[in-house]
């Protein structure tokens, strides 16, 4: 049975991608490329959404395709787990699925879940990632999503130590991990996860190199979990067994999303939506 699926952004970079693979991938069937203003009308009739729009579009987006009964897969950035509560009661109610994928590399899963598996033993951790200049949204979804890692490693050891946290030159804090956020030409995706204690360090380093080859694995196995998917599921290692033990995020309630919720949100200041 073949799976009809919509992209939303799909004429982004992301999107581009998601859209190759899924044209490639048996048993699915690309019917509809949207832009980030196109109608949301316009996934009537899908079997699967996939969101690559831009963060400020993105929870316009899940919310259609839940209401029409439309499973989802999420690729956009800004989905802090505080802006994932928002939709979580919409998901169960209607019986949906929705997957959110903060990266599709495996090597960046794996540095993530890496991070989260040393957490315990180090109390100071900070983030450092950089994107190319034209990337709307800081920090990057994936740093929120190790920060939050991080934090659910460390229920019992407690929040990080991060001193002097109030100046605004010390990054945002998530989960009381700081997160350093460079946006510059020539970078397509760098994430170093620091890592201290006394006497020694550790630094967990991720760098895309080429885009569509570092994703369309875990493409692939998105789109396959998520044709399938019921209720909220966060991370390509929830699909992916990579044999680290590492605690899950506990549900966060939903906070007042001031039209754009979530940690990231906050943080950001969202221009006119362009394709991510």
């Amino acid at each position: 049975m073949t799976t009809r699926v919509t992209i939303v952004g799909g004429t982004g970079k992301l999107g581009g991608v998601i859209r190759e693979v899924a044209e490639a991938e048996p048993g699915f069937e690309v019917v509809g490329v949207l832009t980030s203003r196109s109608d949301l009308a316009d996934i009537d009739g899908c079997d699967l959404v996939i969101d690559a729009s831009t963060p400020a579009v993105s929870l316009d987006v899940v919310r259609a395709a839940v209401e029409r009964g439309i499973n989802v897969l999420v690729g956009t950035s800004g989905w802090s787990n505080e802006r994932i509560a928002l939709v979580r009661p919409l998901v169960e109610k209607a019986g949906t699925g929705v997957v959110f994928i903060p990266n599709f590399s495996l090597g960046s899963i794996i540095g993530s879940a890496l991070a989260a598996a040393a957490a315990p033993f180090f109390a100071s951790i900070e983030i450092v990632e950089a994107h190319r200049d034209t990337k709307i949204d800081s920090p990057s979804g994936t740093a929120v999503r190790t920060a939050e890692m991080i934090a659910a490693a460390r229920s019992s050891a407690g929040p990080v130590e991060s001193p002097h946290a109030d100046q605004r030159a010390r990054g945002q804090q998530v989960a009381s991990v700081p997160i350093h956020s460079l946006r510059r030409p020539g970078v397509v995706a760098r994430q170093e996860t620091i890592l201290s204690g006394p006497g020694e360090s550790v630094t967990i380093v991720h760098d895309t190199i080429e885009p569509a080859l570092a994703y369309a694995p875990g493409i692939r196995i998105a789109l396959g979990a998520a044709r399938e998917a019921r209720g909220v599921i966060v991370g390509l290692d929830s699909f992916i067994d990579l044999g680290l033990r590492t605690p899950r995020e506990r549900e966060s309630k939903p906070i007042d999303d001031s039209g754009v919720p979530g940690q990231v949100a906050s943080a950001t200041a969202f221009d006119r939506p362009t394709d991510a």
